[in-house]
């Protein structure tokens, strides 16, 4: 039964029950006009557009707020207290909230930070401060082997599926990005109706499912993908290697968020859990995986195509690079997806500590770029527990272009982290296929707090670089970035990090930190190609 039927039995039951009182007692009259209290209470509630869960959960829905205004720490416990990860703050929701309806993002009194404390971070000003600019910075993603280039924003919604995500959702995501003039990574699941309806710019990942581009046994489908790459609304091709959140597990829908459209969009059957592989049927070396972005590439005609992972094997990787030297072939861009990457679904020891933290994997990519000098030709895309102006700064700082943000975007659209995205009861719609909560969320309204975060988080940055004398991201170094690490000893990242120099890997002698790794990596083989490593 769904939360409105039982409101509507609630009432009913009120009714009836002041009406059987009256006939016996007289004074049961007075309980009527709490009775229509009730009911209005609960109209007014299912009528309004701005708040899924009162939409959803008329009157009772009311409790969650009068908690929070009473007592916000009560509603942060019971988020953590449910939580196998860790969610983000009330302070981190509250930004974006704020954001995302256009109130005050303005702070009484001064720093809520423990300044002095182990691992703070800031950036410095400058006395030469500019005027922020008011165009949104853009970068282009599209190499000399690409004929559609795309000027990507540098805030964009990270890979979410249809699925994963409900239908309303996913509109109002790419709706928000429509008006905002970002795009929206459709992730594994595959492109759906509902991504295109919104009319805003897609990338289309492809997974190790090859879902809405698989054949009949799974594997990949040239002709399917050629159909579907060339619809103009599709700016770039991302294909998902790994992510952040379960590294080499491959993606978990449950059965019972499979709907007949999910399994018609995915070419999967119903009534059971759609497991996607670890790991792709498609290509089996490096080289190998370099030709096959060579051959989406050309499917798609000439779009930007690139690959993601969470950072693992640092070898791997190497090979990789190792690989486009060989075969001429370099992706446009790399969404790096930190370890600390969120899902609806993973295994708890997967989530919690397999995969490379963020930082660290942009810095290294990074420098693995530059070491075989294809780093100016090549973009990063930076994703993970990215949500404020100087979130952003600090990953293009340290060798991020652009980044990307999933959680932060479904906070927008009014997600509370009830830790309900595996269940399909998700109580504010946004994580579910329940037609009855789904309802609850209301794409116009939504669409505008997407557009509206993303657009004020970008400003933000945007302050930051004129405060501190700079015109463009850019500009971003690693020494515009300050970290306490003991009480009395502060460092920049170009202190804390090795930053090679361009071509570094190249030389006879590569530099010390890499050579192990570098020595290991082969074009032809993801193993190891010598026997001590």
């Amino acid at each position: 039964m769904s939360p409105r039927a039982i409101f509507y039995v609630v009432v009913a039951s009120c009714v009836a029950l002041v009406g059987g009182l009256h006939t016996v007692w007289p004074g049961a009259v007075w309980l009527s006009p709490l009775v229509l209290v009730l009911i209005g209470l609960g109209a007014y509630d299912m009528l309004q557009t701005k708040h899924a869960i009162r939409r959803n959960f008329p009157v009772a829905g009311r409790l969650r707020y009068l908690f929070e205004s009473i007592r916000p720490e009560l509603q942060q416990y019971f988020v953590e207290s449910n939580s196998s990860g860790r969610p983000f703050s009330r302070e981190q929701r509250s930004l974006v909230y704020r954001r995302a309806k256009n109130a005050t993002d303005t702070i009484p009194f001064g720093t809520e930070e423990d300044v002095y404390a182990i691992g703070y971070e800031w950036m410095n000003h400058s006395l030469c401060a500019l005027v922020p600019s008011k165009e949104a910075p853009r970068t282009r993603i599209g190499g000399s082997a690409c004929k559609q280039p795309y000027d990507a924003a540098v805030l964009n919604v990270s890979a979410m599926s249809y699925g994963a995500l409900s239908r309303n959702a996913i509109l109002a995501l790419n709706r928000g990005a429509k008006m905002g003039g970002f795009y929206h990574n459709t992730g594994e699941g595959g492109l759906s109706p509902h991504h295109l309806e919104g009319g805003g710019d897609i990338c289309w990942q492809v997974g190790t499912g090859y879902f809405g581009c698989r054949d009949e046994h799974g594997n990949f489908d040239p002709e399917r993908f050629a159909t579907k790459a060339k619809t103009p609304q599709i700016k770039l091709i991302e294909l998902k290697l790994s992510q952040g959140a379960k590294p080499g597990h491959g993606g978990i829908l449950p059965a019972r968020k499979v709907t007949k459209e999910i399994a018609e969009i995915r070419h999967v059957p119903m009534g059971q859990d759609v497991l996607s592989p670890p790991t792709h049927t498609a290509f089996k070396t490096p080289a190998e995986l370099c030709q096959f972005l060579g051959r989406l590439r050309e499917l798609s005609g000439g779009k930007p195509v690139g690959f993601k992972l969470c950072l693992g094997k640092r070898r791997e990787f190497l090979a990789i690079c190792k690989a486009m030297l060989q075969t001429g072939i370099a992706p446009d861009f790399i969404t790096i997806d930190g370890g600390e990457g969120g899902t609806g679904a993973a295994p708890l020891e997967f989530s919690n500590v397999l995969g490379t933290p963020l930082d660290e994997a942009i810095i290294f990519i990074h420098n693995a770029l530059v070491g075989v000098g294809l780093r100016k030709q090549i973009r990063i895309i930076a994703s993970g527990r990215v949500i404020s102006g100087f979130d952003l700064a600090h990953k293009i700082a340290i060798g991020a272009d652009i980044c990307n943000s999933a959680r932060a975007m479904m906070f927008a659209l009014g997600c509370i982290q009830a830790q309900k995205c595996n269940t399909n009861d998700c109580p504010t719609g946004v994580a579910t296929q329940d037609p009855a909560l789904v309802a609850g969320l209301v794409v116009s309204d939504k669409a505008v707090r997407v557009k509206n975060y993303q657009h004020n988080t970008v400003h933000a940055l945007v302050e930051l670089l004129a405060a501190s004398g700079m015109t463009s991201p850019a500009e971003l170094r690693p020494w515009h970035i300050l970290r306490r690490v003991s009480p009395t000893e502060v460092r920049h990242y170009g202190e804390m990090y090795e930053y090679l120099k361009d071509g570094a890997l190249l030389s006879e002698t590569p530099p010390k930190s890499f050579a192990r790794a570098w020595l290991a990596a082969s074009a032809d083989t993801f193993a190891s190609a010598t026997p001590e490593n």
